[in-house]
């Protein structure tokens, strides 16, 4: 962690960010949006896996995905600006939290997850389902994991702030 922090403190972000009163506003309002899209895009085309919303095509609502794409490359930038430009405990305030270390896990478990959707080839799958059909069960569970997964990111992002209450809780 202490080698994560110190090639995070070479960015200069810390400096930049204590320096810039503007700076961690904007980037919390675009890591608000840019989740907003992600889960907006991802979420839509999960809940139409799932059966919501029958007489859509689920590849009408895939167009939307490379928003939410572009979306979690926005929150993949300023999560790192959070990180490498805390002001207050640098990096490793934030490297040693909990609730990130759990929140950057889910988002793992949501890659590997979009990983096996395509690798499998179940994605064929659902781009064959017809409009009123029922996705594939196995679409189905990829579904329910992406909808767990990007809800447990928001819960633990939002967790971030209160992880005394987290290990507390924990009894840790």
């Amino acid at each position: 962690m202490e080698t994560i922090s110190e090639l995070m403190l070479m960015t200069g972000l810390d400096t930049w960010v204590a320096a810039e009163a503007w700076v961690w506003p904007l980037c919390e309002i675009l890591h608000f949006t840019g989740m907003a899209i992600l889960i907006g895009t991802v979420g839509a085309v999960d809940l139409r896996i799932l059966g919501v919303g029958k007489g859509i095509p689920i590849s009408a609502l895939e167009r939307f995905i490379p928003l939410g794409v572009a979306a979690f490359i926005v929150n993949l930038a300023t999560g790192f600006i959070f990180i490498a430009g805390n002001p207050v405990g640098g990096p490793m305030e934030y490297l040693t939290n909990l609730s990130l270390q759990l929140k950057l896990l889910v988002v793992l478990i949501a890659g590997i997850n979009l990983l096996v959707f395509y690798v499998t080839g179940i994605h064929r799958a659902v781009d064959a389902t017809p409009a009123d059909g029922a996705a594939p069960l196995n679409a189905k569970v990829v579904a329910v994991v992406s909808l767990v997964a990007w809800f447990s990111v928001i819960l633990f992002g939002r967790l971030i702030m209160y992880n005394d209450t987290l290990l507390y809780a924990l009894g840790l």
